[in-house]
């Protein structure tokens, strides 16, 4: 018998930074395509896209696209919560929704993502929860390798498929 919750995981990443500096990498247009996807487009309830370093608000919507992935692959949800300092939420498709917490811990800061609400069929176990978790712990090393060291690790080359960076 299994004692995993399918339906939600968390994974966390010590980063050397200051807190306001995390944040924005998830809360900007400018801070989500410098260390996640290649379009983060976000619109306020009245569909006005946001500016690069604008920041987000509650129910604003998104849409991603990744590098490595052509435009068919695209995330759409809406920012359920956040509180422009440490806490950011936001629906993630049929892969649930995903909560950032930024905390410190013996000096440093802590990026712990909990991604919930998971369905527990066999494919939402392996995509979302299996494949979500994998690719979570990537971009997470990848925000702390851009803010540490300036140095990206996604690989954004179209045609080498199925890479671990993209």
């Amino acid at each position: 018998m299994s004692t995993i919750d399918w339906s939600k995981f968390v994974t966390r990443i010590n980063i050397s930074a200051p807190a306001e500096d995390i944040y924005k990498m998830w809360a900007t247009r400018g801070g989500m395509e410098s260390w996640f996807v290649r379009l983060s487009e976000y619109k306020d309830k009245d569909g006005v896209e946001r500016g690069t370093d604008e920041e987000i608000t509650i129910g604003d919507t998104y849409k991603w696209l990744w590098f490595g992935y052509g435009d068919e692959a695209v995330e759409n949800g809406k920012i359920l919560e956040l509180n422009h300092k440490d806490r950011f939420r936001f629906s993630f498709g049929k892969a649930g929704n995903v909560t950032v917490t930024i905390t410190e811990e013996e000096g440093e800061h802590i990026v712990e993502l909990t991604q919930e609400d998971i369905p527990t069929d066999e494919k939402g176990m392996y995509n979302f929860h299996v494949g979500c978790k994998g690719g979570w712990t990537f971009y997470l090393a990848n925000l702390k390798s851009i803010l540490e060291g300036g140095i990206d690790l996604r690989n954004k080359k179209v045609r080498q498929k199925e890479m671990l960076n993209s």
